[in-house]
This record gives C-alpha cells, sequence and structure tokens, in this order.
C-alpha cells in the first residue's frame, strides 16, 4: 500500500498521519443496543504461509520492496517512518511484539520477566533479561541502555531531537536489581502503557549522547541485537542490506541476507515480474493481475484473457485488418502502426504475467484504519448539529463494501476510533452517534437554520434589519394576525380544522387535552433575556443567540446522554446541567433558531434536496482528496461520499491537490473541511491516540495549538478520561475508560470512522513466514524458502 503526506508511525514516537491513496478501499434511534458482535467486530487472520522452522530450507536472500531508503534508523526521531521501523524490528530489541490480535506479549529472546512488583507509593516495574541477550559486539545487554534510553527520551534534556516523550517523562529513576540481569524501573507517576517502553531499545553508544542521538544512528548502527545486522545502507541502489547475526542467541535467521529495496508502488508489478523483489506491499490492481496470471493465457501466442487487445473481439479485429489492408493508404498505414504498437504492448504484458504467475497475493486487514475527517475550527461544521447532519447522511456499509468486498476481506464498518476489531478494548460505540439516517440529517441542518429557503438570497437589495425589512416583516405579521383570527372565527363555528380534531374518536393520543398548546412564541427566545449569564461581547454587550425549541434541545442533550450510555457512565459531562433541565422547558438550549415542531423539508422526486443555505449563503464543504495515480480508489469513495450528502442538501466541492501537499498543506493546516486518511492502530491508545483527539488550545500567539487533532474538534471530558486512563493500573478498568472515551468522541462527530484497510502482499510462492502479517510482529528469523517437497509426497493446495 502506498501512503503520502508524513509517513506512518514508528514505535512510541508521535504518531503519524497514514494517508490512504489505494483502494485496497437518528434521533429516534437513542437505544443503548450495539451489534451483536459489537466486542469483537469482523476480524481477518494472518496470512503469511505458516510453515515450521523444519520445513524451511537454510540459506538465500530475500529481497522486500519499500516505498523508500529511510531518512534515519533512529525510530524516535520526527522523520522516522514505515520503512525505518520495519528494518530495526529485524535490528534491535522489541521487549513487547504483538501479537495477531494486536496484544504486546513478552518476547523470551529478550526477557525472563517482566511485571509491576509495587503500585503504592509508587510505580515499580521489575524487567529480568535473558541472561544470553547480548549486542552484536558482544556487550551484555543491562541497565545502563535502559538508563540512556530513558534520559535521552524524557524530555528534560532539549539537546536530544526526539519526537516524543510519552511514559519516558513518567520515569522517576532507573537502578540496576538485584545482580546486572535485573532492571528495576521507579515511575513518578503510574503509567499504565508501561509495556510500550525500550522498544526498540537502542544500545547506550547511540542514546549516551546528543550527538551520538541525533546524527549517529540516522544511517548505520554500530552495535544491533536481533537475528540479523546491519551490513550497510547503498543510496546509489537504493537498498539497505541485512546479514545474520552470528552472536544472536535465538533461534538462528534460515536467510543469509535480507534486502530492503526501494521500489515506487507504480513500478512494482513491473519490478515483481522481473524477479526483482519477493515481497511487496501491492494495490488493489496489481493483486487483480497477480491473481489473474495464473489463469490468463498469453503464452504459445494465444491470446490474453486480459490486458492491451484482450477486448477485442473478432467482428473488432476484422475491421481492423481491412483498414489496413485497404485503399486509404494513410488510414492504412495509422491502423498498421496502431496494431503493431498493441502487439508490442500485449506482448510486454504477456511476459509481465508469466512472470507474475512466481507469485501469489498474500491479504488480511492491516492494522490501520480509514476515517473521514470532519474540520470543526470554523464555518458549518463548527457546528456539531452539522457534522452529526453529516455523519448520518453516510452509509457506511456501502462505503465498506465498496472497498473490501471485492477482495473477500470481512466488510463491517468499524465502531471505534481506539481499538480494532479482534482486539481486547474493542466495542463498536458508533449508536453514540447513530446509524444512516435521511430524515435526521435533514432535521438536524433545518435545526442548524440551514433550509431551502436560506440560500435564496434577496433581490430587492435590502439588508437585515433595515426600514424596508422591516416594513415588510410588520405587513407580514399583520397578515399572519389576520389568518389567526380567521381561524379562531371558524374553530367557534365547528368549522375550522381544530375543531374536528377535537371532535375526533379515533382513540389517538397526543392532540388531546395531555397535550399542551403551544404559546405564539414556543420554542423561540433570546438568551439573554431570561437573567442567564451568556457568552456575550465585552464591548458591545451580552450577544442574543436563537436557540432551538424543545424537541432540538432534547435531541442536543439525549445524544451526549447516549454517548454516556454507551460507555457505561449514565452521564455526559460534555453538556452543562443546565442543558438537561432545558429538555423540558420551552426555551431549549443554546444554539441556533429552530422553531417548536421543526421538520425535515420533503425530498424531491429522486430523493435528493435542493441547495440547502444560511441568510443566502449556500451550505457548502471544500472535500480536499490526493490526485496521485495510486489514488483512484480513495477518489471513487470520497466521490460516493459526496453523492451520499447531496442526498440531505449539502454541497461538496471536490479539490484534488498533490500527493505531496495533501497533508503538510492541507490536513495539517486545517485547509478543508472534509478529508479522508487513515490512522495507524495501536496496543496503547491512552498514550498514542490522546494528542489525536486532545482538545485544541489557543497558543499565547493567537494560533491554535491541535497536537495532532487535525479535526480541531475536542471535550474537557475526553481528555479526562484518556488521562485517568494513561495512570489506570488495572487494565480492564483502563479498557472501560477508553470505550467511555471513544463514545463521546462519536458523539462529537469530528471524524467517522469508515473500515479497517485492506492488507495486500505479494509474495514468491516459494517462501514461507511472510506475507499479510495483520497485526503480528514479524519473526524475521523464521522467513526463508520452503524446501523441496520429497516426490511423490502430497501437495499443499492451500498456497
Amino acid at each position: 500500500m502506498s501512503h503520502v503526506g508524513v509517513p506512518r508511525g514508528t514505535a512510541r514516537k508521535r504518531r503519524s498521519l497514514a494517508l490512504l491513496t489505494t483502494g485496497v478501499l437518528t434521533l429516534p434511534v437513542l437505544a443503548g443496543c450495539s451489534s451483536d458482535d459489537g466486542a469483537t467486530g469482523a476480524t481477518a487472520p494472518q496470512d503469511i504461509a505458516v510453515a515450521g522452522r523444519s520445513m524451511v530450507a537454510e540459506g538465500g536472500t530475500v529481497n522486500w520492496a519499500v516505498d523508500a531508503l529511510p531518512t534515519t534508523l533512529n525510530a524516535f526521531q520526527a522523520d522516522a517512518d514505515a520503512t525505518t521501523t520495519r528494518i530495526t524490528g529485524a535490528l534491535l530489541p522489541t521487549l513487547f511484539p504483538l501479537d495477531a490480535k494486536g496484544r504486546p506479549q513478552l518476547n523470551p529472546d529478550y526477557l525472563e520477566s517482566a511485571k509491576v512488583v509495587e503500585s503504592e507509593p509508587r510505580q515499580v516495574v521489575l524487567y529480568r533479561l535473558n541472561q544470553q541477550a547480548v549486542w552484536s559486539d558482544g556487550r551484555e545487554i543491562g541497565a545502563p541502555d535502559f538508563v540512556a534510553q530513558w534520559r535521552a527520551l524524557s524530555g528534560k534534556d532539549s539537546a536530544f531531537w526526539t519526537a516524543r516523550n510519552a511514559g519516558y517523562d513518567r520515569i522517576e529513576k532507573i537502578e540496576r536489581g538485584a545482580d546486572d540481569l535485573e532492571v528495576r524501573v521507579t515511575f513518578a507517576k503510574p503509567y499504565a502503557d508501561w509495556r510500550s517502553l525500550f522498544s526498540p531499545l537502542y544500545p547506550k553508544d547511540v542514546t549516551g549522547s546528543p550527538d551520538a542521538f541525533n546524527d549517529g544512528a540516522r544511517t548505520t548502527l554500530k552495535a544491533t541485537s536481533g537475528p540479523f545486522r546491519l551490513r550497510g545502507v547503498d543510496k546509489a541502489t537504493g537498498e539497505v542490506t541485512l546479514v545474520r547475526n552470528p552472536r544472536w542467541w535465538g533461534s538462528p535467521a534460515k536467510l543469509d541476507s535480507l534486502v530492503f529495496r526501494a521500489v515506487a508502488t507504480g513500478d512494482r508489478t513491473g519490478a515483481l515480474a522481473a524477479g526483482r523483489v519477493d515481497v511487496a506491499d501491492v494495490d488493489a490492481a496489481s493483486a487483480h493481475r497477480i491473481a489473474q496470471a495464473a489463469g490468463g493465457r498469453g503464452a504459445d501466442g494465444q491470446p490474453l484473457a486480459q490486458g492491451p487487445g484482450a477486448g477485442e473481439g473478432p467482428a473488432a479485429a476484422l475491421r481492423a485488418w481491412a483498414v489496413a489492408h485497404g485503399s486509404d493508404a494513410k488510414a492504412a498505414a495509422a491502423a498498421r502502426a496502431a496494431g503493431k504498437k498493441t502487439r508490442a504492448a500485449a506482448d510486454a504484458y504477456a511476459a509481465e504475467q508469466a512472470g507474475l504467475r512466481a507469485y501469489v497475493v498474500r491479504k488480511s486487514l492491516e492494522p490501520a484504519y480509514t476515517q473521514l475527517a470532519l474540520n470543526g475550527e470554523s464555518g458549518p461544521l463548527a457546528d456539531d448539529r452539522v457534522r452529526r447532519a453529516v455523519a448520518r447522511a453516510l452509509d457506511r456499509q456501502e462505503l465498506v463494501d465498496t472497498v473490501l468486498e471485492p477482495l473477500g476481506l470481512p466488510a463491517r464498518p468499524l465502531g471505534s476510533h481506539l481499538a480494532l476489531a479482534g482486539q481486547p478494548a474493542y466495542k463498536d460505540s458508533s449508536d453514540a452517534l447513530g446509524g444512516q439516517d435521511t430524515e435526521v440529517a435533514q432535521a438536524l441542518l433545518a435545526d442548524a437554520g440551514w433550509t431551502p429557503e436560506g440560500a435564496v438570497k434577496k433581490s430587492d437589495g435590502t439588508k437585515a434589519g433595515s426600514e424596508a425589512g422591516k416594513k415588510d416583516a410588520e405587513k407580514e405579521a399583520g397578515k399572519a394576525e389576520k389568518k389567526e383570527a380567521e381561524k379562531k372565527e371558524a374553530e367557534k363555528k365547528g368549522t375550522g380544522p381544530a375543531a374536528g380534531k377535537a371532535g375526533s374518536t379515533d382513540g389517538k393520543t397526543g392532540d388531546g387535552a395531555d397535550r399542551r398548546e403551544p404559546a405564539p412564541d414556543d420554542g423561540l427566545y433570546i438568551v439573554g433575556d431570561d437573567d442567564k449569564p451568556g457568552d456575550g461581547d465585552p464591548a458591545d454587550g451580552p450577544t442574543h443567540v436563537l436557540a432551538p425549541a424543545p424537541a432540538a434541545a432534547f435531541h442536543s442533550s439525549a445524544l451526549l446522554r447516549q454517548a454516556g450510555y454507551l460507555s457505561e457512565s449514565g452521564t455526559s459531562e460534555d453538556i452543562p446541567s443546565r442543558v438537561t433541565a432545558q429538555d423540558k422547558r420551552s426555551g431549549g438550549a443554546a444554539g441556533a433558531y429552530a422553531p417548536a415542531g421543526t421538520a425535515a423539508p420533503a425530498p424531491a422526486a429522486d430523493g435528493r434536496r435542493g441547495p440547502l443555505g444560511k441568510d443566502g449563503k449556500p451550505l457548502t464543504l471544500r472535500f480536499v482528496l490526493p490526485s496521485g495515480p495510486g489514488s483512484e480508489p480513495l477518489r471513487s469513495v470520497g466521490d460516493k461520499i459526496s453523492a451520499m450528502l447531496e442526498s440531505v442538501g449539502i454541497r461538496t466541492e471536490i479539490t484534488k491537490v498533490s500527493d505531496e501537499s495533501y497533508f503538510q498543506d492541507h490536513i495539517a493546516s486545517g485547509d478543508y473541511d472534509l478529508a479522508l486518511y487513515s490512522w495507524p492502530a495501536t496496543a496503547y491508545p491512552a498514550t498514542d491516540d490522546r494528542p489525536i483527539y486532545a482538545k485544541p488550545v489557543p497558543a499565547t500567539d493567537g494560533s491554535l495549538l491541535v497536537e495532532q487533532n487535525y479535526t480541531r474538534v475536542g471535550t474537557d471530558h475526553i481528555d479526562q478520561l484518556f488521562d485517568q486512563a494513561v495512570s489506570e493500573l488495572d487494565e480492564d478498568a483502563a479498557r472501560d475508560l477508553m470505550k467511555q472515551a471513544d463514545a463521546r468522541i462519536w458523539a462529537a462527530a469530528g471524524s467517522i470512522p469508515l473500515y479497517q484497510r485492506p492488507q495486500l502482499v505479494a509474495a514468491n510462492r516459494k517462501l514461507a513466514n511472510v506475507g499479510a502479517f495483520g497485526f503480528g510482529t514479524p519473526h524475521y528469523q523464521d522467513i526463508g524458502f520452503k524446501k523441496p517437497q520429497a516426490a511423490g509426497a502430497p501437495a499443499n493446495k492451500k498456497k
């Protein structure tokens, strides 16, 4: 899979944005139930051609395609990327690698044990190291390496250029235990995600000084401690070569060498066909070609089942022959040249297909998810009702089916921002916002003041509040009073609609004495006229804000209470208690004007609404998408979203920008209303996801500090739940806090998770223990070529 923008996050550094460029892509509903499998969701197993080590041959080299050479081999620097993570995973200690379900597991190659031995008065974690664990220079791994890495990443010394200090800033001291094999870490503040620390672990030679940390590990690592060691980085050929580590004490690497080769996404099909790489992440189009290679024809002069010329039928071929041999010399020459070009392309395609038969596509779900981001900093999306309307207009199942179903992968909308299906912390909390419902979306927009009438500009040129406008308003008010008088007179005579209702005996409720008659001004009051404090302008006096009717206020508060219910807290501190009290009073909660009984206007015959607007300004959102050659499937998803929004009256202006500028110039800077991008998953959401959902705060220069919250939407309570979870040493309690936080993130409607991304990996058919790893950490020492089967042995039909 290819990415644009900032590369994906590395271990324990600030998580970086993963931008998807390939497609391997109700108020009535307030019940607190989730889907039947809300605790687990849809999962896909690893697909890595598992084979026991006894079935894997010794020796050989595997060429593994990566996007680019790493700019640094220091995983804790800001410019570390996915290639950095891939390479350091084979070279350095990872104390708690993830299993196939995304759970951290103790690594016995480096640790005999690691556990919390004290929680009061301070949390103390005791690591007991594997007594055989050494660096490639022969020195034992020990407490000095832990101490040096802590000091470099603690944030106390600004001379170390680090990307993030989370967790290390909570450590009070590190000391040697009972012997050289024990490392005792004492925390100043409790830290639930302590297993995330010291992975990867660098030798003290790298982390012991700012110069070594900042520059010494960018292009080389003098000492490593994994099944492989670094032979060299060749910028000319775009290769990083690893060779078997002779000092490795664990199961020895099956391969002699492992070469990571920079190959652009668009060039990978050709590189695979030419045999230049053995393993490569691929997009859906390349995966389709590989899958067809075995069944397609083209050898021995047979016609191709696909590719150039494959769609030409007998009639078309006959016409082309006739033109090429006709009397029109110019047309004949052009036809012969076109035919020659087509045959050459077909021959090249057939040769590539023949080469691709040596590969198989391994597929699973990648530990990353794609979301629709809604920029809530300004404009229409600053109103949470408009954001919720956008969310309620989306048929997420249709979007998921578009991306995952053609690949034969589980197609289920993602129900959490903080965990993926199969992880212990996963719970579908999407009901905190609600599913697709066009009528509810339209009602929310009307409540926010976006109506078809609002899109019409005044034609007489008068300004709001002018004398002419006031006279028109008085005139209309006079007409309304006259109609009301006529209505009352008719009711007295028993001929009006109210009289008919009063005399009804159909047994229905809701229009009788039990239902209060609305006052003439019911559903409308001016905040500030009821002696309630407001957010007035200190210079011009209090700002008067029109507030919604009781039904709208009830919906707003009920939605947030639903978030509390789903997160099992039963309450929502994200909304002031006085708003709850307003549910039952005529004024409602402060917001935008919506008369009592606001209903969504009737849709057009084709199910779509006309343009919506407010004060003559149309409701249009700028949808920014990448324009790169590998992002066609992403743009298809964007087109579907635009059509769904148009059905409720929201217009979108799709802006296509270069992949290189997509992140920095648009997502990070906030120059968008809607955008699609991905976040990598994590086993430590309390640490890694907090900056993504942290409430933005004003900076001293007037700008907004957003950390990694590029939607600019957050609440104090969400921040508090993250802070509680990261300090909660009871794992079950910490997970419950994260589930509560996720329900509130859904209710805030700043980002809408769509689907877990597909993972498609082309691998040589002869390779074992490599492919689509999903959550799991690769076991590099087990990767290798399958041993030839003995004559007469049954073939393994599953590739």
